[in-house]
């Protein structure tokens, strides 16, 4: 073979072999472009998914009430702000009722046996002035003639539906503190009222609608301690 057949030979092996390396160098980049390409879709689908996952991941911190003196523990609820005004309104009449009814003040006892009357229906309007009636001993009136007072607050109150679907129950826990004297310490009972309410036309009377202006009533009330008092042991005969 001449020497200039040669060299041809040469460089046309050496254009292949570069042409080579290029279509390699080329590949290589379109691979290294594939493989970034999926990794950046990678981690964008991770952070779309982190994204649509954070609303499931929550801490909801709820508080555990344990009373001191009976030991009764329930949940504090959580007011979210999505409550129905039907029931905030609901959650204010039984508060407002239970504190005004159940405490006593004899400089207030007359204005609070009239703003009571104002949430009842005839039949328990009966049973409270049955049980204010001066002739009964067990009248406020008689009970604290001795001029003892007694402070009521209201700690909890809870809604109760019934197997027809209808809520008209609730319970209410409160406490009592009644003092004997201007010097006196108080001493304190706690309690549960179980209560059914219905909302009526409110009264046509002015000053019923002031304290009542939306018809709201307590058709039963029953009140109980939550710890009934020891009673003292027997003596042998």
């Amino acid at each position: 073979m001449s020497e200039p057949a040669a060299a041809a030979g040469y460089f046309r092996e050496a254009a292949a072999w570069d042409a080579d390396r290029i279509s390699m160098a080329h590949r290589t980049a379109r691979l290294a472009w594939r493989v970034a390409g999926a990794g950046w879709s990678c981690a964008l689908a991770g952070a779309v998914a982190l994204a649509l996952l954070v609303p499931l991941k929550r801490v909801e911190p709820f508080v555990v009430r344990v009373d001191s003196s009976t030991g009764v523990v329930d949940v504090v609820p959580v007011y979210s702000g999505t409550a129905s005004p039907e029931q905030a309104v609901t959650r204010y009449f039984l508060t407002h009722y239970v504190s005004v009814c159940e405490r006593f003040n004899f400089a207030t006892a007359e204005s609070d046996y009239e703003e009571c009357g104002a949430f009842h229906g005839a039949q328990r309007n009966q049973a409270w002035y049955a049980l204010w009636n001066p002739n009964n001993p067990g009248s406020p009136l008689n009970v604290h003639k001795d001029g003892s007072t007694v402070r009521v607050q209201v700690e909890s109150v809870s809604f109760f539906e019934r197997a027809s679907g209808v809520t008209d129950l609730a319970q209410v826990r409160y406490l009592k503190a009644e003092r004997q004297g201007a010097g006196a310490d108080e001493r304190i009972t706690h309690w549960i009222a179980t209560i059914q309410y219905a909302y009526g036309a409110p009264s046509k009377d002015p000053k019923v609608r002031r304290w009542n202006p939306l018809g709201f009533k307590v058709i039963e009330l029953t009140s109980e301690p939550e710890v009934l008092p020891s009673q003292p042991p027997a003596r042998a005969g």
